[in-house]
């Protein structure tokens, strides 16, 4: 495929990046995040009574969790009446799974560009699977473990982190070892915990931690969507161009940036994931997509890469499409030194998708729409070309 050449400028600039995590930031001190204001996956919403369910849940716990609503109802009031802002995480250089909300005083792995340090995003800490905010329940059970999270695990975490932890070789372990960095990510997550037990001084002792770590294998997730981000984040500005800077649902809406218009999301209405669930209920309770997590597929991986998992590829056989590997080789530009010896091929722009017809193929959590039971199941969103298509009308 022949380039545009803005499409490979900006391929060039994401490919030449280190991210490395090496520190926790919270919101507030790196985002200068006013307590009053909530980031979520996706684009915004056009108004309150468009907020989905899962992500009003867990605004709601975020906001008990702040400090600046005594209870849950009392936040949503407060939400409804426009007293707490939600916005785009991704429009301040968050990147946050499926309908986990960020708040001013949670701490953030921060992840940086360690060739130019010019480039800084964040993402909360994966919750493992204990009640967990990014499957958008609303209870006391959440609120509990995000306080242990961002206290107790936090520490744990950064006594471990020493001079910083490059993401990318860890990232190549895990592909290497059957992950695609996103569904699957157990091996890169195995990996990194042998990093930080080996890099903590004496040994860590908190054996609740340990556990934790044991019983969530994505734990890496997280931080490498924050390495996706800040890669994508480095080929923005360039102008004409239309490789894909940021992707993502808020289960109401998907979305998509492109580098030559930063900070413009080109939206269509969120359709389910297709995908087995895993509860009895029907199909139609089904949220729509959701999560920042969609940037692993804009960059090439996770089911854009399906090929290096085989587990993956055999859990969502019956609902990829037909395509899904000339697509992947349609939508791909180039090789990333690290992973040449893996035969995969990264990134995304606009162009190449409004030339296959189709955008990335992207595995997804599916959530309860009414906020009820969580997490229903996990499956495969086929994006439309649709937000491409509109992308490059604009950059015309």
């Amino acid at each position: 495929m022949n380039l545009h050449p803005a499409d490979q400028l900006a391929f060039d600039k994401a490919m030449v990046t280190q991210p490395v995590w090496n520190r926790f930031n919270t919101a507030a001190e790196a985002l200068s995040l006013p307590r009053n204001v909530l980031l979520h996956a996706g684009p915004a919403f056009a108004a309150p009574d468009q907020i989905t369910m899962p992500i009003l849940n867990s605004a709601c716990v975020a906001a008990v969790y702040e400090g600046i609503a005594k209870d849950f109802d009392q936040a949503e009031a407060m939400i409804m009446a426009g007293e707490i802002e939600l916005k785009p995480a991704q429009d301040h250089d968050v990147v946050t799974p499926l309908a986990a909300v960020v708040s001013a005083s949670m701490p953030l792995h921060t992840v940086y560009d360690a060739w130019r340090g010019l480039q800084r995003v964040y993402a909360p800490i994966n919750e493992g699977s204990r009640p967990a905010m990014r499957t958008g329940l609303r209870s006391d059970a959440v609120l509990e473990h995000l306080r242990w999270l961002n206290t107790r695990f936090r520490d744990v975490l950064q006594n471990g982190i020493a001079e910083g932890i490059a993401l990318v070789p860890l990232a190549v372990v895990g592909l290497i070892g059957g992950d695609d960095c996103h569904g699957r990510t157990h091996v890169a997550t195995s990996a990194l915990v042998a990093e930080l037990k080996d890099r903590t001084r004496g040994s860590i002792a908190d054996e609740d931690a340990l556990d934790f770590m044991a019983t969530s294998p994505s734990l890496f997730l997280n931080l490498w969507m924050a390495a996706t981000k800040c890669m994508m984040k480095l080929a923005e500005g360039i102008d004409g161009s239309s490789f894909v800077t940021a992707a993502g649902g808020n289960g109401h809406e998907v979305g998509i940036q492109v580098s030559g218009l930063p900070g413009r999301w080109f939206t269509i209405p969120a359709d389910p994931p297709g995908g087995r669930l895993d509860v009895d209920l029907p199909q139609d309770r089904a949220l729509g997509a959701i999560g920042d997590s969609a940037v692993v597929e804009g960059f090439g991986l996770g089911a854009m890469a399906i090929q290096l998992s085989p587990s993956q590829r055999e859990n969502f056989a019956a609902y990829l499409p037909d395509d899904s590997q000339v697509r992947a080789a349609g939508l791909s530009v180039g090789s990333h030194p690290y992973f040449r010896a893996l035969d995969v091929r990264l990134g995304s722009t606009a162009r190449g998708a409004v030339a296959s017809g189709a955008g990335p193929i992207v595995g997804l959590g599916i959530l309860d729409r009414l906020g009820k039971a969580g997490r229903l199941g996990a499956g495969i969103y086929d994006m439309p070309v649709a937000p491409f298509v509109r992308a490059m009308e604009a950059l015309g």
